[in-house]
């Protein structure tokens, strides 16, 4: 379930507001009503224990049958709803309410701000062994956090297999690792754990990540999908994760994996490097950075990270070759990137970097707050560190923000049609 849009009931309708109870007057739920019902949507319920009883008590037993049967007649949804209590230290747990009435316990609650706020229904479990000296440092509620978290990285070549050795070794307990390609002899020098034999079986590169994780021993569930994020399989299973990361180059790959994140509300952390040289080795550039993607914040695009045109080139590289070809011959598009450098220390340091920022939002140790860290950039040749707050956002995805699972998925044609087919 992924939330919309949040209403508050104003404290003067509240009839009556005592510790272990508030009623307020239902006909604010009737513009709801109606709206989920015309859309399909699900109705949440959020209210408070200030006392702190971790648990749905008799009251809200009764609240619940009694506001969700009159929710269901007016919906008609096969869905289910939502219930869900607020404790004074922040934290959430909820409970699904199906259509013949049953409870169902919500596992997880993630809330992806500046800050990463994460729930489970589980709590308490003994840190294993091998994450103790992990627990030292962010102790063992983060790390328990860590083994409940399914983590999503798309692309495991430079910066992405250093991204999943990380995770794997911090101990996160469900891995999603998306990638369509194989290994090859030229990415053998910034591959983890990749071999000349990998390269010479043209084995795919989540099958290479897979049999390191295994060796590791850490007991980490695996999907590996070697294809591309364009795919239904891929977008349900990246959807299906509490936080993504993306470490990919190309252009449609990062617009799309932005659009998944809004569309799920997913917290999406986006990394980059530039690396530019004369081939004779001089360093032109070589630089990197980290991007945090809120989904209701300022998109890649709205960054600058790439441009209308750049998307609208690399479409037509994928739909029409020949035209592509043809334009970048004539000068119409320009900046073509081939085979660039790529130096295995910038790149782990790049991952290392992505890696800090997600745990400093899980377990936020910094002076500064995390609002302040929208963006890090390192200049490996200024020998600099830079940060920038969130910006302006164009809206580019705020009219897709909390939709999740839509026909055609992601809202896409082409989806819809792979879709069908398989």
């Amino acid at each position: 379930m992924t939330i919309q849009s949040l209403v508050p009931i104003p404290y003067d309708e509240c009839k009556v507001r005592e510790r272990d109870r508030v009623t307020w007057s239902s006909q604010r739920l009737v513009p709801l009503l109606e709206k989920a019902a015309r859309r399909d949507l699900g109705i949440l319920k959020i209210h408070s224990h200030p006392g702190g009883f971790r648990d749905f008590s008799s009251i809200d037993d009764e609240a619940d049958k009694d506001l969700f049967n009159s929710v269901f007649g007016w919906t008609d949804s096969a869905f289910p709803h939502a219930s869900a209590v607020m404790l004074p230290d922040g934290s959430m747990f909820g409970r699904a309410i199906q259509p013949d009435g049953s409870f169902q316990r919500i596992d997880s609650i993630l809330v992806p701000g500046d800050n990463l706020h994460f729930w489970t229904a589980e709590q308490g479990s003994a840190v294993p062994s091998f994450a103790k000296r992990h627990a030292q440092l962010f102790g063992s509620g983060t790390t328990q956090r860590l083994r409940e978290m399914s983590v999503a990285v798309v692309g495991c070549s430079g910066t992405g297999s250093p991204v999943i050795e990380q995770l794997a070794r911090l101990g996160v307990g469900r891995l999603v690792i998306v990638d369509p390609d194989h290994i090859e002899d030229k990415n053998l020098n910034r591959i983890l754990n990749a071999t000349r034999e990998d390269a010479y079986l043209r084995r795919p590169k989540v099958e290479v990540m897979a049999r390191a994780i295994a060796a590791m021993g850490f007991g980490t569930e695996l999907e590996i999908i070697a294809d591309d994020l364009a795919t239904p399989r891929a977008v349900r299973a990246v959807a299906a994760c509490d936080v993504v990361f993306g470490c990919m180059d190309g252009v449609e790959g990062r617009h799309l994996l932005n659009r998944l994140a809004a569309l799920y509300v997913l917290p999406y952390f986006d990394l980059g490097v530039k690396l530019e040289a004369d081939g004779q080795g001089s360093v032109n550039e070589a630089c990197g950075a980290v991007h945090y993607i809120r989904p209701d914040g300022s998109t890649l695009l709205d960054r600058k990270v790439y441009t209308v045109a750049q998307l609208k080139s690399a479409g037509l590289k994928r739909t029409d070759p020949k035209a592509y070809r043809e334009q970048v011959k004539a000068g119409y598009i320009k900046g073509v990137a081939e085979d660039r450098p790529a130096v295995i220390s910038i790149n782990m340091q790049i991952a290392s970097t992505a890696v800090n920022e997600f745990l400093a939002r899980l377990h936020p140790y910094r002076y500064d707050d995390n609002a302040e860290f929208a963006v890090v950039r390192k200049s490996f040749i200024q020998g600099a560190e830079y940060r920038e707050t969130e910006g302006p956002s164009s809206g580019t995805f705020t009219a897709h923000v909390g939709k999740g699972d839509v026909r055609p998925l992601l809202s896409m044609p082409e989806l819809s049609e792979a879709e069908d087919v398989s």
